[in-house]
């Protein structure tokens, strides 16, 4: 094993000395190595990139993976009351109950999106008239006002621990402090678009509810929820406070092992209530499209590969071509073939192992560059690094392009007779 150390620690001084011997030899082969290398580590960290932007965009609407969630809808009007008094201040489950509310000027339709789905749309061109679209023997829609629809989400905590919601402006609810007279709304980026295009009065109103007044509410922040349509989130007891939640949806998130879900299930079915959550599993949903695109780029980064290790073969011929008379006088002098092989082998491999560094190098200075670059105007991009992934790509592409490179030139030195000294 010493021995077999030994060879090994020789044939990397001697490749190192090689090297730095024929610096132009070696820069040359790591210029035909470097785009095929690159090519691997761009795809590879695209294919984790782009599967981090997909899952992230699929959290938001979702959940986390692992997440367990019930949707409750139609049940008596109880089913709210006992999933909201079990999940309250609990960490490891939430709750959002589900109601439609109006901001602005009683009796009066709210405004609309525009045609193409955006109130940008609606300011230009007008809103979409959906009463148009009734039969005659329904209600005739009042005029449209100074009002704006938006589904309230009533949370029983923060529903983030959940649903990874990007933060936009603003400050996010505060739980466990004493219920604000006018309820606090965080608006996701559709409802805040709306509510900066048009002035309606600050008044709120919940569809179906009982209330004696309407409610006054304080706006104090924006995220992005992933949603295309006007939402707003609000603490479960300042709504409650001013009205009821009868005949609402509910949506129940859980943690992946918490007695809660058991507790639910008991309380609900007793009131034969169904309640079957289920698990979200975004990645396993999307490994095959992934996977699919990963394998379609590795093969065209691959063809790039074989390019520059046929270049890199070319320049190792051509080295063991030049170098006849060096490997026959170390086999006249006992060299071992196998350590002749290892010579050869050793300076292709350090030569790929060097180009793949320069290839991750490059790689992750250009994401830096881009994430301080477009950072500002994509969320997503804030905070993005370079997929360690990518990097172990690269130095495997390194080492297979190093062997492949030199193995036909390491057996033609293996292979010189010691006769060739002779004739020199």
């Amino acid at each position: 094993m010493r021995r077999f150390s030994g060879r090994n620690r020789s044939a990397l001084i001697i490749g190192l000395q090689g090297i730095r011997a024929r610096k132009l030899r070696t820069l040359l082969s790591m210029v035909s190595l470097f785009l095929g290398i690159l090519a691997v580590v761009a795809v590879q960290a695209g294919a984790s990139i782009a599967e981090r932007a997909l899952l992230a965009d699929i959290e938001l609407t979702a959940g986390f993976d692992g997440t367990r969630v019930a949707d409750l809808y139609g049940g008596p009007p109880e089913s709210v009351d006992i999933v909201v008094d079990t999940v309250t201040g609990r960490a490891d489950a939430v709750a959002l109950v589900q109601v439609q509310a109006t901001i602005g000027e009683a009796g009066v339709s709210p405004i609309q999106m525009g045609p193409s789905g955006s109130y940008e749309d609606a300011k230009t061109e007008g809103p979409a008239d959906y009463c148009n679209t009734m039969t005659e023997a329904a209600p005739v829609c009042p005029p449209i006002g100074k009002a704006i629809s938006v589904q309230l989400n009533a949370v029983t905590g923060d529903v983030r621990t959940f649903r990874p919601y990007r933060h936009v402006s603003g400050e996010w609810l505060t739980f466990g402090t004493v219920p604000a007279m006018a309820p606090r709304i965080v608006l996701n980026k559709e409802a805040a678009v709306a509510f900066g295009l048009y002035q309606v009065p600050a008044a709120m109103r919940i569809d179906g509810a009982v209330a004696t007044n309407s409610i006054t509410p304080q706006f104090i922040g924006v995220v992005d929820d992933g949603q295309g349509w006007p939402q707003a989130y609000v603490r479960m007891d300042e709504l409650t406070a001013w009205t009821t939640t009868a005949n609402a949806g509910m949506q129940v998130l859980l943690a992946g092992q918490t007695p809660v879900e058991q507790v639910l299930t008991s309380k609900l079915r007793a009131k034969n209530v169904p309640f079957d959550p289920y698990e979200v599993q975004s990645r396993e949903d999307f490994k095959e499209q992934i996977s699919l695109m990963r394998l379609l780029f590795l093969g065209l980064s691959g063809f790039v590969l074989l390019i520059g290790v046929a270049g890199v073969l070319n320049v190792g011929l051509a080295t063991v071509g030049e170098r006849v008379e060096e490997f026959a006088l170390r086999r006249a002098v006992g060299t071992p073939r196998a350590l002749l092989a290892g010579i050869v082998l050793a300076e292709t491999l350090l030569t790929g192992l060097l180009t793949a560094a320069a290839a991750i190098g490059f790689a992750a200075g250009a994401l830096k560059v881009a994430v301080l670059v477009m950072g500002d105007g994509d969320p997503f991009l804030a905070g993005l690094e370079f997929p360690w992934q990518a990097a172990v790509a690269g130095i495997v592409a390194g080492l297979i392009a190093g062997v492949l490179g030199g193995f036909v030139p390491a057996i033609r030195a293996a292979r010189i007779p010691i006769a060739t000294v002779m004739r020199a």
